[in-house]
């Protein structure tokens, strides 16, 4: 059975792949909300998809039945979706992968992504994700950004990731595209541990700049900005209704604002995967 399903072969400049999983890895819905605003801003057009059988168990993640405008109904398979755009005002174009991390067969799920990769000549592969860490939500979000590639790191302002452990499936996408030859970045930013269930507008504007930098262009971003002012005025009012929450973010407030914050912000971050991965050792 063929697992990537090719809709076109679009013609490319150069693209950046850029691949966020909903799941463990996307706190605050940050990063898959992200892709799916690049997708709709940069008018994204669908191009392959990869068919869930293969790679998932339906009684963990299950299709979903849902009823067109028609009142016919019609099953939905775990997405992961590819689109294509192009990018105004750069020398390059987008891939972009909105997915679902897959249960079974990651090496497999993996090549699929190489082998979009190679056949589309992509010259760099960005993964986004976003994990809850102490941080506060009166500050800049912070994204932190690592590469295994030196030339990236200098290039790009990326670290050198040296966690060893349980892998995600974004540590397996960089591994294959490793293998592959294939140039390979991820993208980490903060969700405040206080607020683990509220989508994160603040988050997501930060992925969002931070990917488009890497293209060498920004996104106007007005309705995200006007979510993120909403986002953090909302969180003013819970946590000023907290006494013990209110001391917290005050602690994490002082953190961020010392000399170090730059390293205790990126730590909390490496704890925060690393702890995440030794609890979940099966996912």
């Amino acid at each position: 059975m063929e697992q990537l399903v090719w809709h076109e072969h679009p013609t490319l400049r150069r693209p950046v792949f850029i691949i966020a999983f909903e799941g463990w890895s996307d706190a605050g819905d940050a990063a898959s909300s992200a892709v799916q605003f690049l997708s709709e801003r940069w008018s994204a057009r669908p191009v392959a998809s990869i068919d869930a059988e293969e790679f998932f168990d339906f009684t963990e993640t299950r299709p979903r039945v849902e009823l067109d405008d028609a009142e016919r109904r019609h099953i939905v398979w775990p997405p992961n979706e590819l689109t294509a755009a192009t990018v105004a005002g750069v020398d390059r174009d987008v891939v972009l992968l909105l997915g679902t991390e897959p249960q079974m067969r990651w090496k497999a799920f993996c090549r699929q992504i190489t082998d979009v990769a190679r056949t589309l000549d992509v010259s760099l592969v960005i993964t986004l994700g976003a994990l809850l860490a102490e941080v506060p939500h009166t500050r800049d979000t912070s994204v932190m950004g690592s590469s295994q590639d030196p030339g990236l790191q200098a290039d790009l302002g990326l670290k050198a990731s040296r966690y060893e452990g349980p892998a995600g499936i974004t540590s397996v996408v960089h591994q294959a595209c490793h293998d592959a030859g294939i140039p390979s970045a991820a993208l980490w930013a903060a969700v405040p541990s206080y607020v683990p269930g509220a989508p994160s507008p603040k988050a997501t504007l930060a992925l969002v700049e931070r990917a488009a930098s890497m293209l060498g262009t920004s996104v106007p971003a007005t309705d995200l900005e006007i979510a993120t002012a909403a986002y953090e005025r909302q969180l003013d009012e819970l946590v000023q209704e907290d006494e013990e929450t209110s001391g917290y973010v005050e602690q994490l407030e002082q953190r961020y604002d010392s000399d170090d914050s730059d390293e205790v912000t990126a730590q909390s971050l490496i704890d925060e995967v690393e702890r995440f991965l030794r609890d979940h050792p099966g996912e």
